[in-house]
């Protein structure tokens, strides 16, 4: 079972990926998302955690893609479960709260900037199952 049980937006843009650098605890990539509260579901959570990080911002035409365990970013020795979802956001989206920066990454762009998660497990599974596509030559 995974310490830390997370909820992560898969939002694609003309191929790019939205992803988030936190101002804190890891310089490394992550998805929009947060930590499950009590009692919360993965879809409550991925709402109420994009409103918090990226302002006011809506998704629509959320799915399940998989759940995913890795190690934790930035949280050495523990793991992360993310519960992965794909949705489009209406809206601007804006960093705000925790997250520093908005970037839109492109498979193939440095996987160093990854997190664990995305690197190794998350991002390799989407391009395989063809639900992202690898940047071209």
């Amino acid at each position: 079972m995974a310490d830390i049980h997370k909820a992560g937006l898969l939002h694609l843009k003309g191929g790019r990926v939205l992803l988030c650098r936190k101002s804190h605890s890891t310089s490394l990539l992550i998805l929009p998302g947060g930590k499950l509260e009590e009692g919360e579901t993965a879809q409550e959570c991925l709402r109420r955690e994009c409103r918090e990080e990226l302002g006011d911002v809506e998704i629509v035409n959320l799915r399940h893609l998989g759940d995913y365990e890795s190690p934790a970013a930035g949280d050495p020795g523990k793991t992360v479960r993310v519960e992965l979802f794909a949705g489009e956001l209406q809206g601007v989206p804006i960093a705000q709260a925790e997250i520093q920066d908005l970037v839109w990454f492109r498979p193939g762009d440095d996987a160093a900037l990854l997190a664990p998660s995305l690197r190794d497990i998350i991002f390799p599974d989407l391009l395989r199952r063809g639900i992202i596509e690898p940047s071209p030559a």
